[in-house]
Parts: structure tokens; sequence; C-alpha cells
């Protein structure tokens, strides 16, 4: 049950691994510092803030927005820490507000990483303050509480560390705001509340959302804290990571819709901030008497569009994946059923012959039959439900999300906002084959991407011939990174190309004669390790920076921008150093911006032994053709996992990549 905490009240947290998500009516910075055993912050390293967003133990979002997550994991503090404050503070000199009076209440919440509420706090009374104190975690008799605080300051961020025994309290604060104005064009900015006539203390008017179809099965979910791996000994499907979407659940739904009766109106708005509440979704057509609502494009919750598709993606996910399991377990409980009767008919003699055991027999498996039927009744219904959903969220997609035969991709422009996730293929069942879901992964990826040319991998590799398998994992690979570079602002990511023995010289071309890429395509040993030695120089110097605190101190020439490696033709002109440079890359790159896409079977690698399969797990593994080895996270089916393609004959990569090289160099206008 969650605790909502009030000024000065405090609660005991029974975890360690914790969320705390912000949500306010404007774009806020969102902060938290460290401070010793006196209440004392040492030195500017202690401060998390956009310019500096990672400390061990914590994580803070990198620029101002209206709602974050601040990732916190109380064991990987330092011991010499014993309490995290939780700052917001208004950004300047963006034209926003001037004071937290002038906005909604900000609402804090502290939750596990199940999503599951803890507690939470509004911060009311907020007047002429443009900073504030909102939540402390500190530790008291070996266990961690949180306190609800609301201490704001008019004095702003300087008041407030300084109030904290912060030293360079100036400085810091200065070094927040201008990493905040520098992000400002990206800041995500939440669209007005619709509020329609009727109680005060609804948003809207809206009938419920999709209702998931199918009941979910009794047994067979996995726990839902199965870590990932990329090469599962067992030969099992990759279990696919659960969405993180910010402050909704994964299957698109409101818990309030869960209190809904006879599909009556749903208040969107949260239960203790009516005014800072996510909008709801769009309004849906009215339902046929006796028949399920039209379908609408964005119907869950979220601060933007994007947020809304996302979460209605990976909800369709859910839904499919629980009402065919729940008529896979029909159908074999069926079975189960008519092989009990049928073993108890068997087991008197008299039955095992004549008219009477057969017809005994007929009468089990029509029971059989007739079980079968009407499950696949209820499938064949929640299947067109979601069929007709697809149909009307497929075309709605943004770039990032859509196929590259959406005609969002014609009319692209350069984007001016980092995406919240990337489409890297599709995903269906066999009792559906032609409902294709979405595969929907997080930016910036927190783990690498292995296209797998092996042809030992799957079935499907191996009835395919060698070269055909090479030339797909190569196109595969280039429309990835072409839609990464295509998703992001300009100048924001860079693709750097390892292709030592040139292999991929054909695959590779639209990248290089567009001119997006870093640098033409590394040849040859020596080519591999400058590049290996530049993205290694880069991960170190960012990594010691962001944990000494000195980010502002980075060398000039470094860039600031995301990057991708792609590797080609692995371990083909790597020596014992560059591999060990490859491994650290994969499993220190993500925390600062430094990420994999390896084109590779694993089998070319197999005089390496058992030092690469670290490597192979860190990477999420996917395939150049159709194959079954991706398993979702709630009722752990194996999904056919198909490649994302470009309609053959069409020109729409080249087109794009046009696109994005023109956006750089005009930054974007």
């Amino acid at each position: 049950m969650t605790a909502e905490l009030v000024r000065g009240q405090n609660h005991t947290l029974p975890q360690t691994r914790l969320e705390i998500r912000v949500s306010a009516g404007c774009p806020v910075v969102a902060g938290a510092s460290l401070a010793d055993e006196r209440g004392t912050v040492p030195g500017a390293e202690w401060v998390a803030h956009p310019g500096a967003p990672r400390l061990p133990g914590l994580e803070v979002p990198g620029q101002a927005a209206a709602a974050h997550r601040l990732a916190v994991d109380l064991d990987a503090l330092p011991p010499s820490v014993h309490r995290v404050t939780v700052l917001l503070a208004l950004p300047e000199r963006t034209g926003g507000p001037a004071r937290f009076g002038a906005v909604a209440a900000p609402f804090v919440a502290v939750t596990g990483l199940d999503g599951d509420e803890i507690a939470s706090f509004t911060l009311t009374g907020l007047d002429s303050e443009t900073a504030v104190s909102a939540l402390e975690l500190y530790r008291r008799g070996g266990a961690w509480k949180v306190r609800a605080v609301g201490q704001g300051y008019a004095t702003g961020l300087t008041g407030m560390l300084t109030d904290q025994g912060l030293a360079e309290a100036a400085q810091v604060a200065a070094a927040v705001m201008a990493a905040t104005v520098a992000s400002h064009a990206r800041a995500v900015t939440p669209p007005a509340p619709r509020v329609a006539p009727g109680p005060p203390d609804r948003v809207g008017g809206v009938t419920a959302p999709r209702t998931p179809p199918g009941p979910a099965p009794s047994t067979g979910s996995p726990s839902p804290g199965v870590p990932p791996t990329g090469v599962p000994a067992s030969g099992a499907p990759d279990p696919l990571p659960r969405p993180e979407a910010p402050g909704v659940p994964p299957a698109g739904v409101p818990a309030s819709a869960a209190n809904a009766v006879g599909g009556g109106p749903i208040d969107y708005a949260h239960p203790r901030r009516r005014a800072a509440a996510p909008p709801p979704p769009p309004q849906a057509p009215p339902a046929p008497p006796g028949g399920p609502a039209a379908p609408v494009a964005g119907d869950a919750t979220g601060w933007s569009m994007d947020e809304r598709l996302y979460n209605q993606v990976w909800g369709m996910f859910e839904d499919l994946a629980r009402t065919v399991a729940a008529y896979r377990s029909a159908a074999d409980f069926a079975e189960s059923r008519m092989d009990q009767e049928l073993d108890r008919l068997l087991s008197d003699p008299r039955n095992r012959m004549g008219g009477a055991g057969d017809r005994a027999r007929e009468e089990a498996r029509a029971r059989r039959d007739e079980l079968v039927d009407r499950a696949r009744e209820v499938l064949d219904r929640d299947l067109a439900q979601l069929a007709a959903e697809a149909a009307v969220v497929e075309p709605a997609l943004p770039a990032a999300y859509a196929g590259w035969d959406n005609p969002v991709w014609h009319a692209y422009r350069v984007p001016m906002e980092n995406p919240m996730a990337l489409r890297v293929g599709d995903l269906h069942l066999p009792e559906s084959p032609e409902l294709r879901i979405p595969l929907l992964v997080r930016l910036p990826l927190e783990r690498g991407l292995w296209i797998d040319c092996g042809r030992t991998a799957s079935e499907a590799a191996a009835t395919t011939d060698g070269g055909t398998l090479k030339r797909l994992a190569l196109e595969t690979a280039a429309g990835h990174a072409a839609r990464l570079l295509a998703v992001h602002p300009p100048g924001l990511f860079q693709v750097h190309v390892l292709d030592p023995a040139g292999t991929g010289a054909t695959a590779f071309g639209p990248l290089a004669r567009s001119g997006v890429l870093a640098g033409p395509p590394a040849a040859g040993a020596q080519g591999v390790r400058a590049t290996l030695a530049h993205l290694t120089r880069r991960v170190e110097l960012v990594t010691m920076a962001v944990r000494a605190g000195a980010t502002d101190s980075l060398p000039p020439d470094l860039d600031p921008g995301e990057q991708l490696l792609v590797v080609n033709d692995f371990p083909h002109g790597f020596d014992d150093r560059a591999v060990t440079q490859l491994r650290y890359l994969a499993d220190e790159g993500p925390a600062v911006g430094v990420h994999l896409l390896m084109v590779a079977d694993r089998e070319d690698a197999a005089a390496y032994g058992p030092v690469l399969d670290p490597l192979w797990r860190t990477l999420l593994r996917l395939t150049p053709v159709a194959d079954e080895h991706l398993a979702d996270p709630w009722v752990g089916h194996a999904w056919t996992y198909e490649p994302p393609r470009t309609p053959p004959g069409s020109s729409v990569l080249e087109q794009v990549l046009a696109a994005v090289a023109a956006g750089r160099r005009t930054g974007g206008r």
C-alpha cells in the first residue's frame, strides 16, 4: 500500500533499488545531492544534475522535462553517503515560469523496479521559490527511510546547495543551468490537459481503453525479473525486458480502468494531483451495441503521443501473449482430459473392443474438439480486435517506431528531440502470423545489438545460402544504423564502421556516400586499432569525468553525442588487445553513450573459447532471417522475429540519409 506522506513524515523503505518519479505542470530540472552523516555535501562531485547525471548508485535525467525518473541503488552508494536529497528547480533563460507558485504542485513518488508505489508526496504551498528539496532518503538504524521535505528556496539552487554545506554552491548551480539551457531544445513539454464538461475531478469523459483480451493463464508466467541474455545455454528464447514507460503500466491501460464497470467514464487524473495528470487518450468513437469500442491510435496514457503509442504497442504485445496463452492452456486441458477419459475407458477390458468402446472414444474426442473450438472462438475474437487496433496504430507511428514501408518516412524531417524508443523488427506467433507487433527497444540502448549471421543459429539460417545470409545481415545492420541516425537530432548521434576486409562495402555504401558516418569505414588491422583506441579513450575519459564530477573538464575535441560502432567481419583484423577493447566497450560503453552493433558468426570466433562468452551475453541477439529466439516477459512464448526490410526497389533509405546529411549541414533548420 502506498504511503501518502505529508511534509516532515517518514516511511521505511522495503527495498534498496528504487525509482523516484517526478511529474510537474511544466519542465523542471531534477537532480540529487549526496551528503555525509552530518548532512553536508562535501563537494561538487557529490551532486548529480543534467551536466553530470551519473554517480555511483544514482542516475538523474539529462535535461529539463515535465516528467522524470531517477534511478537509485542504495546498496551501490559509497559507504560515506548517509543521505540522498532529491532536488527540483525551475530552469532559467528558457521562457518558463519564474516561480513554483505559478505552476501545479509537483508530485514525487518512490517506487520499486516493478513500478509499485512505496511512498508519494505532493509539494503544496510553494510560492516564490525557484528550487525545492523534495525528498530525502537517509540511513537510520541500519535501514533506509524516505522523508517528505518540501523545503523551497527563493534564492534558487545556489541557496539550496549552500544550505546543504556545499562550498561551490554558486558554481554548481551555474553548471546545472548551463547544461539545462544547452538541452532546452530537446526538452519534452507535456501538452495541456483537455478538460471536458463534467465533474471537476475528471479529465475528459472518455470510455475505457482496450480490455486485454482473454484471461491470463494461471501458471507458466516467468518472474518479471528474468535477466535478459544474448545466447542462452539452454537454447531457450531470449526473454525480452519489460517496457519501462515513464509512470504508466506496460499494458497501456491505466490502473483506474480496472475499476470501470460497463465501459463507463474513466478518471485518468492522478488521484492526488488533478492539475498535473497526463492528458487522457483520444476520445474513442461510440461502441456499437454489444460490441467492443472502435480502436484509437494513442489509446494509452502518456505526456506525448509518442509515449502513448509506445505504451499502446507494448499493451498489444502483452494482450496477444496472454490471449494466445489462454488458448494454448485450454487446448492442452482439452487434450489432457480426453487422454484421462480414454485411460479410464480402456482400463476396463470390456471396452477395448466392440461398438461401445468405439462410441466412447468418439464421444471423448468430440468433447475435446468442442472445448478446443470454443477456445478458438475466443481467440479469433481477440485476434480480430487486436488486428483492428494494429490497423489504426501502425499508420500513426512516428518514424522511430515505423517500418520502412510506412508513409511517415516519405515525409521525413530531421527531429529536434531524442526519441523514446526504436523499432528493431516485428514479432508474431504461429496462431496469427499475419498479426505483427513492432519490437520497440528503449533509447538510449542499454545493450548492444548483435546481428547473428551464423548458419547454425536457426533452422531458417541453416537453409539459407551463406553468402545470402551475410548480405542480409549487413543490410540489416546498415538499416539499423541509418534508422538510429535518422531519429536523433543533428549532431547528437555518430556512427563508426569497422570493415577490416571491406566485405561490407556494398551494404554500407549508402551510409558512406551520404556523408553521415563519422569517417570512412575503417579497413585493415590498423583501422581497427585506431577506431577502437579512439572510442576506448572516449569511454575512459567520460567515465572518469562522471565519477569525479568534472564533466566540464573534458577535452574540447571530445564529441558529446551518442556513438555507435558497427563491427563487421569479427574477429578478422582483431588482435588480443583489440578484442579486449571491444569487450570493454560492450561492458562500459552504454553507460556513457557508446554502443555496439556487431555483424558476426559466433563460430568464426570459436578459437577464443569461453573468453568471448560474456561479450555475446551482453548483446541483444537479432537475426537477418525469421527466427524464433525471443521470448516475452509475461508467459514466455517463443516469438518469431522478423528483421526490418526496406520495400523492394524502394529508395527510401537513400532519401532519408540525404535528409539526415542535409540536416547536419544546416543544423536541422
